[in-house]
């Protein structure tokens, strides 16, 4: 069974791995693929982050954080980034992730959701955030270098998480 529980230092070595995979494809994410582990480590567990990691039978599948979108009087909306372990893609394990996101994100008192930076060509993702009451705010033309389709579309995408 899946559970999504705090993530702690000692999976740290489990989300850079996954977090690499996804930096090294470089198709999803806009972060270099050149950071060290204290980089990435810095990402995950900074400061105002609120790191989960997805497990199922004791392995780390999946990891999301959780972080204001942006300080001050921006800090009510939450912004979030997901990985996912290559083995296990296309099992709902990101669905699952996005749900506890949102869920987490509305327990924490956040009034919304972004996501500022969804390249266009991440269809199952974008599918996905539609499908949970996403919606496209502004879509960034060729903001982003795809590594084998060149210069791509980048959608800002946004949901609400209470009425309030």
């Amino acid at each position: 069974m899946l559970s999504i529980v705090p993530a702690t230092f000692e999976h740290s070595s489990n989300i850079r791995e996954m977090f690499r995979e996804v930096l090294v494809a470089g198709d999803t994410i806009p972060e270099d693929d050149t950071l060290t582990d204290t980089e990435i480590d810095a990402i995950w567990f900074g400061n105002g982050i609120s790191p989960f990691v997805a497990l199922y039978g004791g392995e780390v599948v999946g990891a999301h954080r959780l972080n204001p979108n942006y300080a001050g009087p921006g800090s009510h909306v939450a912004n979030a980034t997901y990985v996912t372990h290559t083995a296990y893609r296309g099992k709902g394990i990101g669905r699952r992730l996005v749900e506890h996101s949102l869920g987490e994100a509305k327990r924490q008192g956040y009034k919304a959701m972004q996501y500022n930076f969804v390249v266009s060509t991440n269809e199952a993702a974008v599918r996905l955030y539609k499908s949970l009451g996403f919606q496209i705010l502004a879509t960034l033309p060729q903001a982003f270098l795809h590594p084998t389709l060149g210069y791509v579309d980048v959608h800002v995408m946004h949901t609400f998480l209470s009425t309030d």
